[in-house]
């Protein structure tokens, strides 16, 4: 990824943030047709240095890869266009263009499959419980006859990732003056971006 240095995330605290509140990521292989891309929801283990998730056993993807396979997991944050006409200075110079404000990290890691109940209950327990935290009364594995949840469990694969490297990109306008970025992210608010705007108040 082209990573200009005054748009890089170098804590690494910061991308596990992005990672944690964006958990959708882009599973990014290599097989025999070619490159492909699979939408996975995540969990990130920052203490180990892993990712998981599970993958559908018809999906041909934890096959294809054979344990070690390198593989990249795009994790994006919120995104939205900026018109030059929301800059202040574009009214005094007219010398600024269009351009797309993003946070995004990548995530390079060696897959392992891991096809074992135990792993599989263990990552599919902990997602549930944690995007289900917010609703009034938590949907559990329990709420389901055993024999359906078991049934569910043997139709889905666990897939482990070892990091083996992350790059951030916060493309955030830090490259123009602080009246301008600061009232792009006011039209941003007003575009439906409030997360893109709050990150580009706070960009240095």
């Amino acid at each position: 990824m082209y990573i200009p240095d005054h748009f890089s995330i170098k804590s690494a605290d910061v991308m596990h943030k992005i990672i944690q509140a964006h958990p959708l990521g882009v599973l990014v292989t290599m097989t025999p047709e070619g490159l492909d891309a699979n939408h996975i929801p995540f969990e990130l283990h920052a203490e180990r240095g892993v990712l998981t998730a599970h993958v559908a056993r018809a999906n041909p993807v934890w096959q294809q890869c054979k344990d070690g396979a390198d593989v990249l997991v795009i994790f994006r944050a919120d995104e939205g266009y900026v018109s030059p006409n929301w800059y202040p200075s574009k009214h005094e110079t007219h010398r600024l263009v269009p351009t797309w404000n993003y946070e995004v990290v990548h995530v390079h890691g060696r897959l392992a499959v891991q096809d074992q109940e135990k792993f599989v209950r263990g990552v599919v327990g902990r997602l549930t419980r944690t995007h289900e935290a917010t609703e009034p009364k938590p949907w559990k594995m329990g709420d389901s006859a055993p024999e359906f949840i078991d049934g569910m469990l043997k139709a889905i694969v666990g897939i482990e990732i070892t990091i083996t490297r992350m790059e951030g990109k916060a493309k955030l306008s830090q490259n123009r003056e602080d009246r301008d970025r600061l009232h792009a992210a006011e039209e941003l608010v007003r575009q439906g971006h409030a997360e893109l705007a709050q990150a580009m108040r706070s960009a240095k």
